[in-house]
């Protein structure tokens, strides 16, 4: 199994060591200052921390999982990407709002957050966490995107492989993430959340292609290493042969 290359820690990020590694953990508020009230409410939600090969050992509140000060440190948590296609299997993207702490006004995938400490969406065992972030998907699809649970039922949704990969957003704030790669055909009613949101734009595969040729768009990282690795073999699959690429067991490691 390989292990993550991390800042400043000789040693795995495991539950024998996170106490050890985080007794200094960065717990200012003054990062915040200037920011959106309603995304800095939002920072207060609970994460899953986990070590390299994704168990869970912790909690912390979304805004100490997205510190650089702590992602340096090795501070992991979990996540999911959504990747929704229609029935002509295009894709829907989202371009982040200005609002948004992290990353805002770039282009990325449908949906892309975190499962919560919450009893439906944690699990330490692989079977268990992907229902988990399934149910987290479900749950922030309808809060970004206005899309209805009923529109994206549970059972509709792919799981194809975690990711996990590092990046940094500006100089105070980036993403450090086992990321769960979900897919799922639907054709929903989208009702963005403007603070969440500011575009949406269903797009072909050769459109997507064309979109990275424009030095004026900015993505977002994940999208972009998956994307770059093996979105659009995927997506060729969509209707024939998906099977293959689904539920993979092990962790692909974008670290660089």
């Amino acid at each position: 199994m390989s292990t993550a290359t991390t800042t400043n820690v000789a040693q795995p990020i495991t539950a024998e060591t996170i106490l050890r590694l985080f007794p200094d953990i960065d717990t200012r508020s003054d990062a915040l200052e200037g920011h959106d009230e309603e995304q800095i409410r939002l920072m207060d939600e609970v994460c899953i921390v986990t070590d390299e090969n994704d168990l869970p050992i912790g909690t912390a509140s979304k805004k100490l999982c997205h510190l650089m000060t702590n992602i340096d440190k090795g501070l992991l948590h979990r996540a999911f990407s959504v990747f929704l296609f229609n029935d002509k299997n295009e894709l829907l993207l989202q371009q982040r709002a200005t609002e948004k702490i992290t990353f805002p006004d770039m282009w990325t995938n449908t949906c892309c957050s975190h499962p919560l400490n919450l009893a439906n969406e944690t699990g330490s065992t692989l079977p268990d966490a992907i229902a988990g972030v399934k149910n987290a998907a479900r749950r922030k699809l309808d809060h970004e995107l206005g899309i209805k649970q009923e529109q994206v039922p549970f059972e509709d949704f792919r799981f194809l492989t975690r990711i996990h990969y590092k990046a940094p957003s500006d100089g105070k704030w980036g993403e450090h993430e086992i990321d769960y790669i979900l897919f799922i055909k639907a054709n929903p009613k989208v009702n963005a959340n403007p603070n969440e949101v500011q575009a949406t734009q269903w797009v072909s595969a050769e459109k997507l292609k064309e979109m990275f040729k424009d030095p004026s768009l900015k993505f977002t990282p994940w999208f972009k290493l998956i994307c770059e690795s093996m979105l659009f073999e995927w997506w060729a699959s969509l209707d024939n042969g998906l099977e293959k690429y689904t539920d993979e067991q092990d962790i692909r490691r974008m670290l660089h």
